[in-house]
């Protein structure tokens, strides 16, 4: 086993790791390593590789306000462009040297004695911090139903998130489970190849109208000798996508004029009248995500598309069984059926003081934390990203840049005492859970009459955060150590197990 010592430790390398990363060396902090468990960057965007996979926040505002591209070609870019401009940052900070690729977390715990996280990884070998960020987010264990008599289909299965290449659809009959933004995304691009194509509905999804464009040249142009009007025209893209929070947090009547304009869309798009009424759904906009799509309607009209809101009773080996008795030859199935939200955190299988467990503790008593970032009882523990900064309407990497702020507040609050640690008080975790769950029984994610990934098994919102991201950014942009409890190590001394720079120890 080998140990390896470092000050920070960072888990996963999207957004959240490497825009962790780069503050860090942005502020001369280079001892630090990042452990990935695949075999490169990119998160959400290096494993989302369906045909279609793009953000649906326009590209200018879902990226870092420190490092803007004024090159973007599209006003929403595509999965490959994102990843383009994440591995372009990776060189430019020449992050490589300092992320351990092929490293998955299996566990770990606080030292009390110590004052420091070590972290065990597949393979035995152990990595010791004194700070730990997760960057793992909540869009990345798939999630695939157990479906009667998949075991004997003969044909390719996959989830939109693990897309195999190597099946040609090309003439196949295909079956794709879910209709939620990957199926609204990928349905198009496979309408007009596959001989049939049949889309497994539990309830439909609100799409609005929305053609992407290309930002030409002389645009891009402008925005790379202008920086001010590259900011101006990111800051517009914030400023309207921030007017929905209002009517997505206890005012869905505001929602109406957009709920109306999506009715008319699915009219003029949707001739065949239970067709419509299948596409239609019947609840309060904004109760789930809002999707945009100028093609999506139209390609399920296509004669070779149908679509089943009958449940699956029964996989065969080259057909899907409906609960109305119906049989449909199969060759393909595709889900699309989103992720493990609000459990995705288990990768951070950490126990913090006392030996209590994260994961059975958010299990029992659902996700809590303070501000989305610190959990009681977890100290010098991050989370980036974490429960209940999601949003429904904006970018969440402007969330993500608030929290890194603000963590780095918290690391040079520590540096600059005699403690070793900090960790929130309960009392504050306990008043901010609170007053959320409280906003978010107002919110059209509680009152629209719908079930959606946002909720956990118990129905509670653990996912979203209720309110104006300018909100997020008050409540975070000072780091406040009345908030938490100074730890001072009982056995060490205060500098020990400090390394200024990462090493490897053999054990």
């Amino acid at each position: 086993m080998t140990v390896h010592r470092t000050n920070t430790l960072i888990i996963g390398t999207g957004f959240s790791g490497l825009g962790m990363a780069m503050q860090l060396l942005d502020r001369g902090r280079a001892d630090f390593l990042v452990l990935e468990k695949a075999e490169s960057i990119g998160g959400t965007w290096r494993d989302n590789t369906y045909p279609g996979c793009a953000c649906d926040v326009p590209s200018h505002l879902y990226s870092y306000s420190f490092e803007p591209n004024p090159n973007w070609s599209q006003m929403w870019s595509g999965q490959p462009e994102i990843l383009h401009y994440l591995q372009g940052l990776v060189d430019k900070y020449q992050l490589d040297r300092h992320i351990r690729f092929g490293t998955e977390c299996t566990g770990g715990y606080w030292d009390e004695v110590e004052s420091r996280w070590h972290i065990t990884v597949a393979g035995g070998d152990e990595y010791v911090a004194q700070f730990l960020v997760s960057g793992v987010g909540a869009l990345h264990v798939p999630s695939t139903p157990v479906l009667a008599g998949i075991d004997t289909f003969e044909g390719a299965a996959f989830h939109s998130a693990r897309w195999d290449h190597e099946v040609d659809l090309a003439g196949k009959n295909v079956a794709v489970i879910g209709t939620g933004a990957s199926a609204v995304q990928l349905v198009p691009q496979l309408v007009d190849t596959v001989a049939s194509l049949q889309l497994y509905q539990r309830s439909p999804a609100w799409v609005l109208p929305r053609s992407n464009f290309a930002i030409p040249e002389p645009v891009r142009r402008a925005f790379r000798q202008l920086p001010l009007l590259r900011r101006l025209f990111r800051d517009s893209i914030y400023w309207l996508a921030e007017g929905m929070a209002l009517g997505l947090n206890g005012h869905s009547n505001l929602l109406r004029p957009i709920e109306f304009a999506a009715r008319r869309f699915i009219a003029r798009e949707v001739r065949d009248p239970e067709l419509r009424r299948k596409l239609t759904p019947d609840y309060r906009i904004g109760c789930k995500r809002i999707l945009g799509s100028n093609s999506y309607y139209s390609a399920l009209t296509r004669s070779n598309a149908e679509v089943v809101t009958d449940g699956i009773a029964e996989v065969r080996a080259r057909s899907i069984v409906s609960s109305d008795g119906s049989e449909r030859d199969v060759d393909v199935i595709i889900y699309a059926t989103g992720f493990h939200v609000t459990d995705g955190f288990e990768s951070v299988n950490v126990a913090g003081v006392g030996g209590k467990k994260l994961v059975p503790q958010w299990k029992a008593h659902g996700i809590q934390t303070h501000l989305g970032i610190a959990a009681a009882g977890y100290p010098n523990a991050f989370f980036l990203l974490g429960p209940n900064t999601g949003l429904g309407h904006n970018s969440v990497v402007f969330m993500i840049e608030q929290q890194i702020k603000y963590v780095l507040q918290a690391i040079d609050f520590i540096d600059g005492s005699v403690a070793e640690a900090l960790t929130v008080r309960q009392k504050v975790q306990n008043e901010f859970t609170a007053d959320i769950q409280r906003k978010l029984s107002v919110g059209v994610w509680s009152t629209g009459g719908c079930s959606s990934w946002y909720l956990d098994s118990q129905g509670v919102n653990r996912t979203v955060w209720p309110g104006f991201t300018w909100q997020y950014w008050l409540r975070t942009r000072k780091f406040e150590p009345a908030d938490y409890e100074v730890v001072v190590p009982r056995g060490l001394g205060a500098n020990s197990g400090a390394t200024s720079e990462s090493e490897d120890v053999l054990a």
